[in-house]
């Protein structure tokens, strides 16, 4: 009877550590793959939107917490480089970029997309692209009358009222599996414990109290749709 205890508790212990693992970015995932049923669905997406002219491209789509750490650490360098305080170095690098082991992308769920069929040239995540005269502008409406019917959804919406990150019009999210994702995410305490832990830049001088927050405001400040049901 203890064996079998300890098994279960061992299996749900290795369980949870899955979990935690795949939702901060950890699980090996050595060809960046979405997850096939995302995939699938742009696909489908994507075979749809050519038939309007419209050539979806994922320019960014999974992503590894390794590689979400190098990017804030060359930026928490280059705004060092500049004499920001690390509070300051954290609020500017948040406008846009997650804390390592809290980004969407991790999932294989969520991607950024543009037109590759549009003429345009420099940076391309860029909001203006995607307005008034912007290459990406007939993307943009062809993606706000069917994203939703191939189950995707912008996740960081134009809206006043929500809290976290900068609009973004390229950075969609596969709602039927990214939502069962955010319900397995780490409690607060948890994910503070775990950004302690992984030699990222500048969180052994950030306060719990502006962490906690980040989660609240961030994490969380999302598209409704995306949050898990009460």
């Amino acid at each position: 009877m203890r064996i079998l205890i300890c098994i279960l508790l061992l299996g749900s212990f290795t369980m949870a550590q899955n979990s935690f693992d795949e939702v901060t970015g950890k699980s090996p995932n050595p060809k960046n793959l979405l997850q096939q049923e995302a995939q699938r669905a742009f696909d489908k997406m994507r075979t749809a939107a050519l038939t309007d002219g419209i050539d979806l491209l994922i320019v960014s789509g999974y992503r590894s917490f390794t590689r979400q750490r190098q990017i804030w650490n060359r930026k928490y360098k280059k705004y060092q480089v500049q004499g920001l305080s690390p509070d300051q170095i954290f609020d500017k690098i948040v406008e846009y970029s997650t804390v390592p082991g809290t980004s969407r992308h991790h999932w294989g769920t969520d991607i950024d997309i543009i037109d590759q069929s549009a003429s345009y040239s420099g940076d391309v995540l860029m909001p203006n692209k995607f307005h008034g005269n912007g290459p990406f502008c007939k993307m943009k409406e062809w993606m706000e009358k069917n994203a939703s019917n191939f189950g995707f959804e912008l996740v960081y919406t134009f809206n006043d009222r929500r809290t976290g990150f900068k609009y973004e019009p390229w950075h969609y999210s596969y709602v039927p599996l990214s939502r069962k994702r955010i319900q397995n995410y780490p409690t607060a305490q948890n994910l503070l414990q775990f950004l302690r832990a992984n030699k990222i830049m500048g969180m052994d001088q950030i306060s719990d109290e502006r962490i906690l927050r980040y989660y609240k405001e961030h994490v969380l400040g999302v598209h409704p749709v995306l949050l898990p049901n009460d």
